[in-house]
Formats: C-alpha cells, sequence, structure tokens
C-alpha cells in the first residue's frame, strides 16, 4: 500500500521482455536529469531498490562494481529508491559509498514501471530501447546474471550473426 502513497504514475502492468523500455523521467540525488529515452545508444540498468530491503542493499555492490567496469563501454545504471521521499537523507547517505546514480522513485516525473512487484528489481535495456531482461529477489543480481545479460547487448552489430 504504501507505494500506492508515492505519487508515482503506474503501469497497467510491468514492461514486458521484448517490448519497447516505458518513459522514465527523474531527477538524480545529485541534481542531474535522468531520461530514460535520452540514453538511447546505451544499456541501461534500471534497479529498484530499497534502504529497508536487505538483498537490495547486498547486491549493491555488486551492481557498482559492474557499473564501474562496463560504464565506459557504454552501461548506464540508475538505482531507484522505493523509499519514502521523507527518507531522501538515508537513500543519499546508503548512496555514497556507490559510484551510481541514484533518484527516489516518488519523485520521477514519469515512471512508466510502476511500483515494481518487488524489491529488489532489475531492469536491463538494450541500446534500442527495449527490454532484455528482469532480474527478481536478492540472488538474481550477481556478476555472471549481470555479464550474461548485459555483455552480450555491448557487442558491435557486426559479431550477431
Amino acid at each position: 500500500m504504501a507505494l500506492l502513497a508515492l505519487g508515482v504514475s503506474h503501469a497497467a502492468q510491468p514492461p514486458q521482455i521484448g517490448n519497447e523500455a516505458p518513459a522514465l523521467l527523474v531527477r538524480t540525488l545529485d541534481g542531474h536529469s535522468f531520461d530514460l529515452k535520452a540514453l538511447r545508444g546505451k544499456v541501461v540498468i534500471v534497479n529498484f531498490w530499497a534502504t529497508w530491503c536487505a538483498p537490495c542493499r547486498a547486491e549493491m555492490p555488486r551492481l557498482d562494481a559492474f557499473y564501474r567496469q562496463q560504464h565506459a563501454k557504454g552501461v548506464e545504471l540508475l538505482g531507484l529508491s522505493v523509499d519514502e521521499a521523507s527518507e531522501a537523507p538515508a537513500v543519499a547517505r546508503i548512496m555514497k559509498s556507490f559510484s551510481y546514480p541514484a533518484a527516489l522513485a516518488s519523485s520521477a516525473k514519469v515512471d512508466g514501471f510502476g511500483p515494481p512487484l518487488a524489491v529488489p528489481t532489475t531492469w536491463i535495456i538494450d541500446p534500442k530501447g527495449i527490454v532484455r531482461a528482469r532480474l527478481i529477489a536478492g540472488t538474481a543480481v550477481t556478476k555472471d546474471s549481470l555479464e550474461h545479460a548485459v555483455l552480450p547487448l555491448l557487442e558491435p552489430a557486426a559479431t550477431h550473426p
């Protein structure tokens, strides 16, 4: 119920693998604009998490390590916290340990993803803006799962048959 009170626009259903990613426009905690559509040409990872979610917190170092290794190769990552707006200081404090940007879902101008069915939920969007994977639960985000879902999307088109 708390998620319904966030004031986030809701999608009728979660995005579907193979379909175009929904719009996501939000100001990050550091004041920058994150616009999913403007990131076409890059692989984008959107991770829904919360400060109170132990599995979320456990996977954040893996996400951060992957982001630091792959960012220069065209990977973007946003940690989208489902915490209440009043928890923004706690979210910011946690994010100081990580190099990727974060935002509060409640501050999104547009969030076509809607509230996640569970946290953590991680979406992988390809350079053409198509949803390619959804990783759910605290054990889903591993070095191997990220490499399997993301690295093929970074390969030059010439290497695909």
